[in-house]
């Protein structure tokens, strides 16, 4: 509960939900990097600097999600580095991991539109495709609602 107080702290701080914005008003360093495949991103916090940077290779919409998790471990772990961001992220039991995941999906897919959603029974899938986020993502969100 209280990764998506944090969540709605900084959006209406900030007045955006952008993942690039907010990290731009946070002075967090986006970069983009040709990075091996299996890596999707990662956040490093180094001499007060902070930094995310997301892989070149993925699509729009994953590189989104990839800047929205990456910027819940600069909120949430400011301090600590994370290696990489791998494709299973979803599977990973990692307590920080789990926490970024969450924090993305707050960020990205609103309490009020996935209740509109669910209201006009759309499907997960349905959803995500909407959102342009991944399927799990949605499923996160879900989970943390009912």
């Amino acid at each position: 509960m209280w990764i998506r107080e944090r969540v709605k702290q900084l959006t209406s701080k900030y007045n955006t939900s952008c993942p690039y914005q907010l990290a731009k008003s946070l002075k967090i360093h986006v970069l983009q990097h040709d990075l091996h495949p299996e890596i999707r991103g990662y956040y490093k916090y180094e001499r007060r600097n902070r930094f995310i940077v997301i892989n070149s290779n993925l699509d729009e919409n994953y590189q989104r999600f990839v800047c929205a998790h990456e910027l819940g471990h600069a909120v949430m772990h400011k301090k600590v580095n994370t290696p990489f961001m791998r494709q299973n992220t979803f599977l990973s039991v990692d307590r920080i991991e789990r926490e970024a995941n969450k924090f993305a999906a707050e960020l990205l897919i609103s309490d009020a539109c996935l209740k509109d959603c669910i209201f006009e029974q759309m499907t997960t899938y349905d959803i995500a495709s909407l959102h342009n986020v991944p399927l799990e993502l949605v499923e996160l969100k879900c989970k943390g609602l009912f």
